[in-house]
């Protein structure tokens, strides 16, 4: 490339020179593609983010340090199976006991093994003709399903297909293989109906989750159903984790998500007439809704009304609808200072909205740069968001007076810097229009600074999509969401989900309900 006068260089020339330059990189990683293809040797992969262990402190790694070394160091050996119940216990003599040696004990050997069979019960209800002609017939025990099923049968397969991801033909073998006599579409119906009791139990757990929460965190993943694109959002933090899917990933989607932890309801508030200004709506159309007092819960209600109204672009529709989920949120009870936690998904950004620094930093990380200059410049500012964040961490752990407005000030700043790389300018002037997400924890200390959480909480359900694809029925996407939610909250209470399962099936309620599991978690942490 020809060399270019600084008096000839604008903004226009310097991205036009950035563009050919990032054709150059294009095409020596089609070459590099090329020479893979070919079993050539390639260059290796670009290291994934180190943001947070950049940004421990001397405190964070002697800690780590420590631990380390505590591992190493070898205690006393715990006796692995005395707290093992026993089921069977049996004497083994020596072969040869030579003539006068004297009985010392026994030394004992626990050996764990499964009993892995089929065990088929055949029920003789009595039956008995009464004086008027009707029959009274004995009772199945609680429990058994369709008059087939046992308990324990029915465990395992919901054990198997949504905490195992075993596939349902490879089920239906396995069961097949150990001797049960079940068809594929009595196994899909067992996967599928008849769980209302689980739905149940899902939808209390959004609901207290709700009631208790100062922070949600939220993310969305894609969930194929009935051959056709879908979407997955999760909704959780430490003490739950609720999933549904949905045609949509909008906010409005996202926004009746929320409402179903509460009954939906369309109401046009203050807190909706606040949030219809922030979105701009026209002013006549604004004024016009201050002066209705409108409280709607069904949403063929609504459209009607809507329509009765003459709001009929889709754009003022969308606006008004969005303001009336969140007002009848804020009516049942849901905080307006209640803290959403995203990546920068546009739909998520309702009530308090806050972002994910590790997402951020990501804007500079996977910026490819083109020359030495643009490297070193990278290279500067990843720095100094480093240095922010880990401040930003000792700040969360003891905030100091005047100490926020310093990180403010930087944090602008380093938003304002001009570098040789335009593009890195125009990621470091988007992270600047985020600052009120991203500084929201210094002034709410007990906000958390990434997203990992929902991330963490929503691999799982990723992974089963990816095994098992798509679902078919209505019935199987519902109990898919079910038992992801049910799953993931049993394990951030540690309670086994094979045992929650048994317990539920069998009607025991040995196992607390988990929603009064998170309330009394909630409790303890306030």
């Amino acid at each position: 490339m020809p060399e270019i006068s600084e008096s000839e260089r604008s903004p226009l020339v310097d991205a036009l020179l950035e563009l050919i330059a990032w054709q150059q990189k294009q095409i020596e990683e089609l070459e590099q593609q090329i020479l893979k293809l070919k079993g050539e040797t390639t260059k290796p992969k670009i290291k994934p983010s180190t943001m947070d262990k950049e940004t421990d402190t001397e405190d964070d790694k002697d800690n780590q340090d420590e631990n380390e070394d505590k591992g190493k160091k070898k205690g006393p050996k715990r006796k692995k199976t005395e707290q093992l119940p026993i089921h069977k216990t049996e004497i083994i003599e020596p072969d040869v006991v030579p003539e006068g040696s004297e009985f010392k004990g026994y030394r004992d050997v626990v050996v764990q093994d499964l009993v892995i069979q089929i065990h088929n019960t055949c029920y003789r209800l009595a039956q008995y003709e009464t004086a008027d002609g009707s029959y009274v017939t004995g009772k199945l025990p609680a429990g058994i399903r369709d008059g087939h099923w046992g308990q324990e049968l029915q465990s395992f397969i919901l054990y198997q297909y949504h905490h195992q991801h075993v596939t349902q033909p490879l089920l239906l073998e396995s069961l097949r293989d150990l001797g049960v006599d079940i068809s594929s579409g009595q196994l899909s119906h067992l996967l599928t109906r008849k769980l209302d009791k689980f739905h149940e139990e899902k939808d209390e757990i959004l609901s207290v989750g709700l009631a208790v929460s100062q922070v949600l965190h939220t993310d969305d993943t894609g969930a194929r159903h009935a051959g056709k694109s879908g979407y997955c959002t999760h909704i959780g933090n430490e003490l739950f984790a609720w999933f549904s899917s949905t045609e949509s990933k909008s906010r409005i989607n996202f926004l009746e998500c929320l409402s179903q932890g509460v009954e939906r309801r369309y109401v046009l508030n203050e807190g909706a007439l606040e949030y219809l200004a922030q979105q701009k709506l026209p002013k006549p159309l604004q004024a016009s809704l201050n002066t209705l007092h409108v409280d709607i819960d069904n949403q063929k209600a609504w459209d009607h009304w809507l329509t009765a109204q003459g709001i009929t672009r889709s754009r003022h529709r969308k606006i008004v609808t969005e303001g009336a989920l969140i007002g009848g949120l804020l009516a049942q009870g849901i905080p307006s200072e209640l803290v959403i936690m995203s990546d920068d998904a546009g739909q998520f950004n309702v009530f308090d909205h806050v972002l994910c620094w590790i997402h951020a930093e990501r804007l500079i990380n996977r910026l490819i740069p083109l020359n030495g200059g643009h490297e070193k410049a990278v290279n500067w500012v990843r720095e100094q968001l480093w240095q922010l964040y880990a401040d930003i961490k000792c700040y969360k752990l003891n905030p100091q007076p005047g100490q926020a407005e310093e990180i403010r000030a930087r944090f602008e700043e380093l938003c304002r810097t001009k570098t040789c790389y335009a593009t890195l300018n125009q990621a470091l002037k988007r992270l600047g229009d985020n600052q009120h997400e991203l500084l929201r924890v210094l002034d709410k200390p007990w906000i958390p600074l990434h997203n990992n959480l929902s991330e963490r909480d929503i691999r799982d359900y990723v992974k089963k999509r990816k095994i098992s694809g798509s679902t078919r029925s209505e019935a199987g996407r519902k109990s898919r969401d079910t038992f992801a939610s049910l799953k993931k909250t049993c394990r951030k209470h540690g309670i086994s989900f094979w045992h929650y399962l048994r317990d539920r099936i069998a009607g025991a309620a040995q196992i607390p309900r988990l929603s009064e599991l998170i309330h009394q978690a909630a409790t303890c942490g306030k």
